[in-house]
């Protein structure tokens, strides 16, 4: 680079440093608690003169069976977010995209979007009235259609599903934002060319605007593969509770209960140093594929 380059990108590179030691404070810096995971941490004595047990925390995890069924649900929770998350926008887009009218248009986007910007322990109260056996409107429909009333968050059958629908509910509009926001940079001649060709609307969705957005949700679904582990702490510690442990606990709750409240800390970095590792290797696999079968790169 030359001097005079330097100079001019200098001013640029003096902006990051502040994010830069955010980044190094917060994110790197407490990379140092990942040894706890390797000793019988007690806080008075500290990470650095704790007793170091090696891999026995791994082996204890291991050995629990319930273990297992947590690893299971997060699995299954997250998948099921995962694939809502990713057809529920793309199917709104569409369908927004086709809509004529902007003052509309516009409205719909506003609504869906709204509960993104809403915290889990506001949707938590919200869907604890909506979903109630006694009074909720949910059970009420239910009821004047025949049907017998469910217990949505105490079924340990219903609550994972629960979980995936209202997740979608509250953050498909985001995803919606970006898939409209791609539409919108297809280049308008390639319609004008379907239209030549005699395409209607639905052929040319299915053979313009689809393709068109084709690397955006590439990128989507490889930024979802890495969060295959998270399945939402926030969602579940707000909606869950012991009749439903079995089927709507996760590894990031089951941390919570064994690390803070039991103070097994050892055990609970254990589980999460775990969790990272998986995530880390899935999100790598996720960068592969995509570049591997759409030659498309992230960065």
């Amino acid at each position: 680079m030359s001097r005079r380059n330097w100079r001019l990108e200098l001013p640029l590179h003096l902006m990051l440093v502040p994010g830069i030691i955010v980044v190094l404070l917060f994110s790197y810096g407490p990379m140092v608690g990942i040894v706890i995971a390797f000793e019988n941490f007690i806080p008075v004595k500290g990470i650095f003169r704790s007793e170091w047990v090696g891999l026995d925390h791994f082996r204890y995890i291991y050995n629990l069976s319930e273990t297992r069924g947590v690893l299971r649900n997060t699995v299954f929770i997250a998948f099921m977010k995962i694939i809502g998350g990713l057809f529920a926008p793309l199917v709104t887009a569409l369908l927004l995209n086709e809509i004529r009218k902007k003052f509309y248009k516009r409205s719909v986007q506003t609504i869906i979007y709204m509960p993104h910007f809403m915290s889990w322990v506001i949707m938590a109260g919200i869907l604890i009235d909506v979903l109630s056996p006694t009074s909720g409107i949910v059970n009420q429909v239910l009821g004047w259609l025949g049907f017998d009333k469910v217990f949505f968050l105490g079924n340990d059958k219903w609550f994972p599903y629960v979980l995936a629908i209202t997740d979608v509910l509250k953050e498909f509009g985001f995803g919606t934002v970006v898939y409209l926001a791609a539409i919108t940079a297809v280049n308008p001649s390639l319609y004008e060319a379907a239209v030549l060709d005699g395409a209607n609307r639905w052929k040319q969705t299915l053979h313009v605007t689809i393709p068109a957005i084709i690397p955006i949700t590439i990128l989507l679904t490889t930024l979802a593969l890495g969060n295959v582990l998270n399945a939402g702490f926030d969602q579940v510690f707000n909606l869950y509770n012991p009749s439903v442990y079995s089927t709507g606990d996760i590894l990031d709750t089951y941390v919570y209960r064994i690390g803070l409240a039991s103070a097994q800390y050892g055990v609970a970095t254990a589980v999460g140093l775990f969790k990272s590792v998986i995530s880390l290797v899935l999100i790598s696999l996720s960068y592969f594929l995509a570049y591997r079968f759409a030659n498309y790169r992230i960065f």
